[in-house]
């Protein structure tokens, strides 16, 4: 346990042999259970997951609780749910098929929830998560500052180092979007998945329609969002190793950038139209719409003037008086947006 919560991590792997025994080894003595999601790899990593697991459990001493006292011989209990201790810390899972990251995320979320844990970390199978640093990501939200913990690792030029100028121009854009997606408007550094959450939101944020490609972070920042949830940025270095990344950005960027779309959507309809109701949704829409107009106005003038021969003036004046208005409504709906949402963001910094 950890200052009287139970800590449960959930570690996503995907071919991630000669890396996730490590990950496994080096677990704070805090944590109580450890879901390893092997994503149907197709190298050694389901047997190198086994064997280091049934090593750990080995180890570790099964607990008794009742209501006045505890017997054990291990330093750390493991955690326990109505009286009934857990038979084992780390808990192998293995994937018939492949469902990416995100679902495999999504398994090791809903164990958490059956066993009851208090707070439930993310850290990749790949060991780029330093395990002496996941305290500062649980510190939020047992001290209830935050319900949310993510990693941010642009909050410094030193601790961005690591990172390739491909990765932090990708990393930036995808910044700028999920901020406009998900009303976190302070929050960096969404593709970044080392984070802890707590039951309450977990077991409130619909975590069965999590998004199962890499873009479940951003996904799940939206959801949390709409729940009113509080999220705490949390300043760390990027760390890179000899693994190789699976993502190939064609795609990646293709789909993330849709996903964001329709959740942007959906969040500005459940949040301030179903949920409660704030103008700033309808601010969004109708300044979308008239921006829209304004620029197919614009192009359609500029179409009829070197196509058809017609005055440019009246058409092109027009159009640029409703792509101005569109801009504006806009530019109130992500103020009122930041307004409503700024108590929601915390910054940790070292």
């Amino acid at each position: 346990m950890y200052r009287e919560h139970t800590i449960g991590v959930v570690v996503p792997a995907y071919n991630e042999e000669g890396f996730i025994g490590e990950v496994i080894d080096t677990m704070p003595e805090y944590v109580d259970r450890v879901y390893v999601v092997d994503d149907c790899s197709i190298d050694g990593t389901w047997d190198e997951v086994q064997r280091y697991a049934e090593r750990a459990n080995e180890e570790s001493t099964t607990v008794h609780y009742d209501e006045d006292h505890v017997t054990s011989d291990r330093k750390q209990p493991i955690a326990t749910d109505g009286g009934v201790a857990f038979d084992r810390r780390v808990v192998p899972i293995q994937h018939d098929e492949n469902r990416g990251v995100g679902g495999a995320i999504k398994t090791g979320y809903k164990r958490s929830l059956e066993d009851k844990i208090d707070i439930t970390a993310v850290m990749g199978g790949d060991g780029q998560m330093d395990p002496d640093i996941l305290y500062k990501f649980l510190d939020p939200i047992v001290e209830d500052k935050a319900d949310y913990t993510k990693g941010n690792r642009l909050l410094y030029k030193e601790y961005r180092t690591g990172m390739s100028k491909w990765r932090f121009f990708g990393n930036s854009i995808l910044t700028f979007l999920t901020k406009i997606s998900s009303g976190y408007w302070k929050t960096m550094d969404p593709q970044n998945g080392y984070a802890a959450i707590s039951y309450y939101a977990l077991d409130n944020v619909g975590i069965d329609n999590m998004y199962e490609y890499y873009g479940y972070c951003n996904d799940l920042l939206v959801k949390l969002n709409a729940k009113g949830m509080r999220v705490a940025d949390v300043a760390m270095p990027a760390v890179y190793g000899d693994e190789e990344s699976s993502i190939k950005y064609s795609t990646y960027i293709r789909r993330v950038s849709g996903m964001l779309l329709r959740n942007f959507l959906w969040r500005l309809k459940t949040k301030y139209l179903v949920l409660d109701f704030h103008p700033l949704a309808l601010f969004y829409y109708i300044g979308a719409v008239t921006a829209l107009f304004g620029v197919f106005g614009g192009i359609w003038s500029l179409y009829a003037k070197f196509v058809l021969g017609d005055a440019l003036f009246v058409r092109a004046s027009s159009s640029m008086m409703l792509f101005t208005m569109g801009s504006m409504f806009l530019m109130f709906a992500m103020l009122f947006d930041m307004q409503v949402n700024e108590s929601k963001e915390v910054q940790i910094r070292d």
